[in-house]
């Protein structure tokens, strides 16, 4: 079995799940690029903990719908995939081997930040996914926190991390998808792009400190901090490609990229707005 890439993406507002092109566009691009997987494991911004990591380990899902002032299509919505317990399971014990509390949880559903972006990539519903919660820690800790579950990479499952690298909602233009990026917000994401495309996680990790604009940027860090756990879970070999980049509502992240296994390019070049 070939080892699984990790995903980092920038999910957005809810509304890409009803749009054609964009992100849609790139995570379906994605899907035809890379082998189908056994499973997903995702993390999500909108499902945050203190500590103890919880598990989603149902065998069918139910959709969060934790968003409000959307269009009525957006909560007509499904996406029947089915859940993955032997994964959440195995995903528990690698964490707890590695020194974190996990637990199962099988009541919990799948939030908007782990079913839309997958279900642009997988519309068919034909893949099992375990969701996993976000801890609120530190980013070097959530690094190992990723590492603890790369080893889910050799054995077909593809590891989600869904965030966003700028997410600031009292500037956002919501009203506005195509406002022209604002000057901060292009800063703040070429300096985030720039050590991601090196792989220097350590000086991501000092975003608060040496970005621009990083208060304006990430106010909270539960969007920014899936992109630690996703680097944290690579591999010798695996190189960033960017799959996606935008900026929109103005300075809404959108930009979102992969890590692969060595070996020749897997599909297209990234999709632009």
């Amino acid at each position: 079995m070939s080892r699984a890439p990790v995903l980092f993406v920038s999910h957005g507002a809810p509304t890409v799940a009803l749009e054609q092109g964009g992100l849609a566009g790139a995570m379906a691009a994605f899907a035809r690029s890379t082998p189908h997987p056994r499973a997903v494991l995702v993390v999500s911004a909108h499902w945050t903990t203190p500590w103890e990591i919880g598990i989603t380990s149902a065998a069918r899902h139910r959709l969060i719908y934790d968003f409000a002032g959307f269009p009525d299509a957006l909560y007509r919505l499904g996406w029947p995939a089915p859940g993955a317990p032997d994964v959440a399971a195995r995903a528990a014990a690698l964490l707890e081997g590695a020194g974190f509390r996990a637990r199962l949880d099988p009541v919990r559903g799948l939030d908007h930040g782990a079913w839309i972006p997958l279900r642009l990539a997988y519309p068919e519903a034909d893949v099992p996914v375990a969701q996993l919660a976000l801890p609120e820690l530190a980013a070097p800790v959530l690094v190992r926190l990723g590492a603890a579950l790369a080893p889910l990479r050799d054995e077909g499952v593809l590891v989600v991390a869904s965030g966003g690298l700028l997410h600031n909602l009292r500037l956002v233009r919501m009203d506005d998808p195509a406002a022209p990026p604002d000057g901060w917000a292009r800063e703040f994401d070429a300096w985030a792009a720039a050590r991601i495309d090196a792989l220097d996680v350590d000086g991501l990790a000092r975003w608060r400190d040496e970005a621009p604009y990083a208060s304006r940027a990430a106010p909270s860090p539960e969007h920014l901090d899936p992109v630690f756990v996703a680097l944290g879970a690579r591999r010798g070999g695996d190189r960033p490609e960017t799959i996606y980049d935008e900026i929109r509502h103005g300075n809404l992240g959108m930009r979102s990229f992969v890590l692969r296994p060595p070996g020749p390019p897997a599909g297209p070049s990234p999709q632009q707005p």
